[in-house]
């Protein structure tokens, strides 16, 4: 499991736009990595849109948020569309990312265990090493709380 210090894994997929997304792309800056279940379902509606509400603050703390399921391209894509959100949704339908961030365990629903993604966010510095992970999210209020993070360094 990774913890807060390591370097983050690299990564390197499609997302919702059809561009291929890196972590390379925002050295330099503060990554909000999230992971979550399943697009457009209620919790996952929640978080997504908290996001995309406080992307102005996210920007001026040097901040880009990220998205990340197992759910395709077009998938990502219609989720995006229909709640006009403005994060990158990447497209993770082989676990490349999902899983060297440990987002893939088992679960259980309702007495019956599955692999499943788990709602679990990253805070990646600008220098690519891990500053806090938040492996059990609750997806109201959890934009500001990784916000209100990153402002206090």
């Amino acid at each position: 499991m990774l913890k807060q210090g390591d370097k983050a894994p690299d990564f390197r997929v499609t997302a919702d736009d059809g561009k291929t997304v890196s972590l390379s792309d925002f050295r330099g800056r503060n990554l909000v990595l999230y992971f979550y279940p399943k697009a457009d379902t209620t919790g996952c509606t929640h978080e997504a849109r908290e996001f995309t509400d406080a992307m102005r603050q996210f920007e001026q703390a040097n901040a880009a948020v990220v998205g990340c399921s197992g759910d395709s391209v077009e998938a990502q894509a219609k989720f995006k569309a229909k709640y006009g959100l403005k994060i990158p949704l990447l497209a993770d339908t082989k676990f490349d990312v999902i899983a060297p961030y440990g987002a893939r365990r088992m679960k259980s629903f309702f007495g019956k265990s599955f692999l499943g993604i788990v709602r679990m966010t990253f805070w990646i510095g600008p220098d690519g090493i891990i500053r806090k992970i938040w492996p059990k999210v609750a997806p109201r209020g959890h934009a500001a709380e990784v916000l209100a993070a990153i402002q206090q360094g």
